[in-house]
């Protein structure tokens, strides 16, 4: 994740920016909520680039990986599990989530390389989850217009949906469900809102991807 020293010295930025958006804050929860209660029970899964645990501790999320070693030490005291790495070098074995979270995916270095990563680490019939400003809607133009005196987005990639699904499908995931949220721009959300399917009208969206693994037989086990 690029950066990472800006976000190392302006923790308490970070933070005051869900105080002072609460219900842009829970309109996203409630997106991303949404899409994993589409998963099966009990699973283990992680989010990449978790900053203070913002999103993980509401959503039950119990581990992940942060590059920022003031933006994890929070996060730690929140209760969640961190191990400081990079997106695009994911400190875990092949094999070993049900799910895996992106909520950050503007800050990325290489969005195909954390991609191949997510890949990597998934189960067989794994799912990817991620969470984006619309490159297209008015929060991302919002930031992207304001840009040159932004502490965080100054240079922040933002993608638009026909550019998600391509890396989707380029990484092998498939069943792209959408939903969406955030209708408005960013200082007219005073009120929660609930997700609606698809895209096109709010500026976060969340897609929900599979990945279907091949398994062969060697007689004594699976290989992948």
């Amino acid at each position: 994740m690029a950066h990472t020293e800006i976000f190392n010295r302006y923790v308490e930025e970070y933070e005051k920016w869900y105080e002072d958006y609460p219900e842009v804050y829970q309109s996203e929860l409630a997106a991303i909520r949404e899409q994993l209660r589409k998963l099966p029970e009990n699973i283990r899964g992680i989010e990449v680039g978790l900053g203070t645990g913002r999103f993980s501790v509401p959503l039950g999320i119990k581990e992940g990986v942060e590059p920022s070693s003031a933006m994890a030490e929070k996060a730690i005291n929140r209760g969640v599990e961190v191990i400081q790495g990079l997106a695009e070098r994911l400190p875990y074995a092949d094999l070993q989530f049900d799910f895996v979270l992106f909520v950050t995916i503007c800050h990325f270095d290489s969005m195909k390389a954390a991609l191949a990563e997510a890949e990597r680490v998934l189960k067989h019939n794994g799912a990817i989850l991620i969470g984006f400003l619309d490159k297209e809607r008015s929060v991302a133009k919002e930031y992207i217009e304001k840009r040159h005196r932004s502490t965080f987005f100054a240079k922040a990639k933002f993608y638009t949906i026909d550019r998600i699904q391509k890396l989707l499908e380029e990484a092998g995931f498939k069943d792209l469900e959408f939903n969406q949220t955030l209708f408005g721009n960013l200082d007219e959300v005073d009120e929660i809102q609930f997700p609606k399917p698809g895209y096109g009208e709010g500026s976060f969206v969340v897609v929900k991807a599979g990945i279907t693994k091949l398994l062969l037989w060697l007689g004594y086990g699976f290989l992948l």
